[in-house]
C-alpha cells in the first residue's frame, strides 16, 4: 500500500492506493465517507487489491490539507473538510483520478467506482455524468433530497440519464436517508437507460458496512452489500 499524486485544477491530490498482485485487467475507484481517506476505507481498498482488482482511493479532502480526516465522532471537524468543494471540483477530482488510471492502460469500461457515506452520493453523480463499467453506492444520502451538504445538490433527477450502471444499497433504519427518498430513487431509476437496482435492509441503518463504527456496523448486511457489489461489478465492467 502506498499513496501516488496527481494534478487538479485546485492543486495536487494524493491518491491512496492498495497493493494488487499479478496483473490487474479492470480496476476500481474507492470513494471515502464524509470522514475522509482513513483506516476503513483503507481496509475497503485493501479488500479490493485481494480480490484481484486495481484499487485507488483518491484524497477529496485535499483542499483542507493532505491527510484530512475527521474521527467518526467527531462531527464538527466534518465541515470544515468540505470548504471549497463543490461538484464540478468533486467530478474534477475523480476524472485525475480516471486519468491516472487511463496512463496505465485501463478504458472506461474496465473501470468501476464504489463509495460509502457521502461517497454514494459521489457514485450516482459519477454514474449520471460518466460512463464506466458500473457503479455502486453504499447509504449515499442526498440522492432524492438536499443532504447535509449545500455545495452538493439532489441528483434523483438524472436518473433517467444515467449513464453508468448503478447499484444502491440503504438500511431501512438509516436516519438520514428516510425510506421514502430511497423508494424515490427506486422509482425515478425504472427511466434509466442502464441497468440499476436498489437494495434495503430492514434491520440496519447508515453506516452498516463500516466495521470501525461498532454502533452501526450490521455484519449480515455487510456481508449481503459486498458479495452484492462484487457479483455488480462482476457483471458490468470489462464487459464492454
Amino acid at each position: 500500500m502506498s499513496w501516488t499524486e496527481v494534478s487538479t485544477p485546485d492543486g495536487p491530490m494524493r491518491i491512496y492506493e492498495a497493493e494488487t498482485t499479478g496483473e490487474p485487467r479492470t480496476a476500481v475507484i474507492v470513494v471515502q465517507e464524509a470522514f475522509g481517506v482513513n483506516d476503513h476505507i483503507q481496509d475497503v481498498a485493501g479488500r479490493f487489491a485481494a480480490e484481484g482488482w486495481r484499487v485507488v482511493a483518491p484524497e477529496l479532502f485535499h483542499r483542507a490539507g493532505h491527510g484530512s480526516v475527521a474521527d467518526y465522532h467527531d462531527f464538527a471537524k466534518i465541515m470544515p473538510l468540505y470548504e471549497g468543494m463543490s461538484v464540478d471540483g468533486t467530478l474534477a477530482d475523480i476524472d485525475a483520478t480516471l486519468g491516472l488510471l487511463h496512463d496505465e492502460g485501463f478504458e472506461d469500461g474496465a473501470i468501476a467506482i464504489v463509495g460509502f457515506c457521502w461517497g454514494g452520493w459521489v457514485s450516482f453523480l459519477v454514474a449520471a455524468r460518466r460512463a464506466l463499467g458500473a457503479a455502486v453506492g453504499f447509504y449515499g444520502g442526498g440522492i432524492a433530497t438536499q443532504g447535509f451538504f449545500p455545495a452538493f445538490p439532489p441528483l434523483v433527477g438524472e436518473a433517467a440519464t444515467l449513464k453508468t450502471p448503478w447499484l444502491g444499497l440503504f438500511g431501512d433504519q438509516d436516519g438520514s436517508i428516510p425510506v421514502a427518498d430511497v423508494e424515490t430513487i427506486k422509482t425515478a431509476l425504472e427511466s434509466a437507460p442502464v441497468d440499476t437496482e436498489v437494495i434495503r435492509y430492514a434491520d440496519a441503518g447508515h453506516g452498516f458496512h463500516c466495521d470501525h463504527r461498532s454502533d452501526d456496523y450490521r455484519p449480515e448486511a455487510a456481508k449481503d452489500g459486498w458479495s452484492r457489489t462484487l457479483a455488480w461489478f462482476a457483471s458490468h465492467v470489462g464487459k464492454g
